[in-house]
């Protein structure tokens, strides 16, 4: 019986579970590290806060230059009264005429060479020493009495010039009377199109002769037309129209 007994009890003991011990548990994987993305994600940070800084700093170097506001023809000068300062963003490849500037281009005598735009920021090959004045085409110079020419006539208008008479030497005889009023009445186109080259603006009043009444006007016309003109002008018998196709229409 005592056989039997221990038999049964070993049986019963050999069937419950066995309970692993706290020592046995399995290692949990250590977690891996990427030092790479990490490193990676630094230097991101990085380049997007120097561009950043960069870029904030070309936003404020900017530089005050010069715009032209009325159409200036070849040959023609840039004034403060046909431009206007302007901001833009300094960069040393692009020669801007800066506003600071705009007294030396008019103490060296400086012209355009070619017809600049209105609304055209102006550079320094804009401008040379010598106007570059087109094949058949001439400039011619006036010295204008007030009521020979339009008011507010301007650098880059178009006019026409015409011959008119003068009335003088009525009182002499009957012939030179007659001849006098023909001349008076005479009054003939001598250019249907020319542009205004030059014209002292309200800001250039240095520009004209001190105790001068008249107006120095420069006018761009055909070679052709510029014999007649300048013979006219000498005489005092020009008087300037303007006409279709004026830069400020």
């Amino acid at each position: 019986m005592k056989i039997q007994e221990r038999t049964g009890a070993g049986a019963g003991r050999s069937a419950a579970p066995a309970q692993p011990s706290v020592g046995d548990r399995l290692p949990t994987p250590p977690r891996e590290r990427k030092p790479a993305l990490a490193a990676l994600a630094v230097l991101l940070i990085l380049a997007g806060a120097l561009g950043a800084t960069m870029l904030v700093l070309q936003v404020g170097e900017r530089i005050e230059v010069v715009k032209v506001t009325q159409a200036i023809p070849p040959g023609g000068s840039v004034t403060q009264s046909n431009s206007t300062p302007v901001m833009v963003a300094k960069d040393d490849s692009i020669h801007y005429i800066e506003w600071t500037q705009l007294d030396q281009l008019k103490k060296q005598k400086l012209k355009a060479v070619n017809a600049i735009p209105a609304g055209a920021v102006v550079v320094g090959e804009m401008f040379g020493d010598e106007a570059g004045v087109a094949a058949g085409k001439a400039t011619v110079g006036l010295s204008l009495k007030a009521g020979q020419y339009p008011t507010g006539i301007k650098q880059g208008d178009t006019v026409a010039a015409y011959r008119v008479g003068s009335a003088t030497g009525s009182g002499s005889s009957n012939s030179n009377s007659d001849s006098s009023s023909s001349s008076a009445t005479d009054s003939s186109v001598i250019v249907d199109s020319a542009r205004v080259t030059y014209v002292p603006g309200p800001k250039d009043s240095g520009d004209e002769i001190v105790g001068s009444t008249n107006l120095a006007v420069t006018l761009t016309v055909d070679s052709d037309k510029a014999a007649g003109l300048a013979q006219a002008a000498s005489n005092g018998e020009v008087a300037l129209v303007q006409v279709p196709g004026n830069s400020g229409n």
